[in-house]
């Protein structure tokens, strides 16, 4: 079997249209939170939209990843560093995926229906109360805060691999154009 040097397309996208979205939500709630301009309801109302496709996106991101072979960390890594990297990788996963979840539940908690880009109401997974709203927000932004963390992490891995290291690993992610 030849040896997997680097990501299959459909994981490339997939993780450069998470980061893309993941990032846009993170900014747009912290400037959401910190305004009561008119724009505020519009962008809660994308916010709650796009965290529901990130939602979607992040469970077709691991079905895919159940299926498909990659590359191996390069050999030189020490044990600590390959934990690292694998612990890293299910910390962000799981952040991905309770983050949306939270905001979900606290939506449901405060009698709100989520209702992605107006297309489909979500249903309710809890009813609503009070108390429930209070603990899901403030987790919410716990994990959220938890998240930028881990991406300032994941953002300086990859750079040091790609600009320190010079080794395969951000190349095994990033889309190669081929010339003419």
């Amino acid at each position: 079997m030849a040896k997997i040097t680097e990501f299959p397309a459909s994981a490339k996208f997939m993780h450069w249209l998470s980061a893309l979205l993941i990032i846009s939500m993170l900014f747009l709630g912290v400037s959401m939170i910190q305004s009561l301009a008119t724009w505020q309801h519009t962008a809660l109302q994308l916010h709650k939209s796009i965290g529901a496709l990130v939602l979607v996106l992040v469970l077709i991101r691991l079905i895919n990843r159940l299926f498909m072979q990659i590359p191996a960390l390069p050999a030189d890594l020490s044990a600590m560093q390959r934990f690292a990297a694998k612990a890293s990788h299910i910390v962000l996963y799981a952040l991905m995926l309770v983050i949306p979840l939270s905001g979900w539940l606290m939506q449901n908690a405060a009698g709100l229906t989520v209702s992605p880009f107006g297309i489909l109401n979500l249903p309710s997974l809890i009813p609503a109360n009070i108390k429930a709203y209070a603990v899901f927000r403030e987790l919410h932004g716990l994990l959220t805060w938890s998240l930028f963390a881990v991406i300032v992490l994941h953002i300086s891995a990859a750079l040091h691999h790609g600009l320190i290291r010079q080794d395969s690993v951000l190349q095994s992610m990033l889309f190669r154009f081929k010339n003419k």
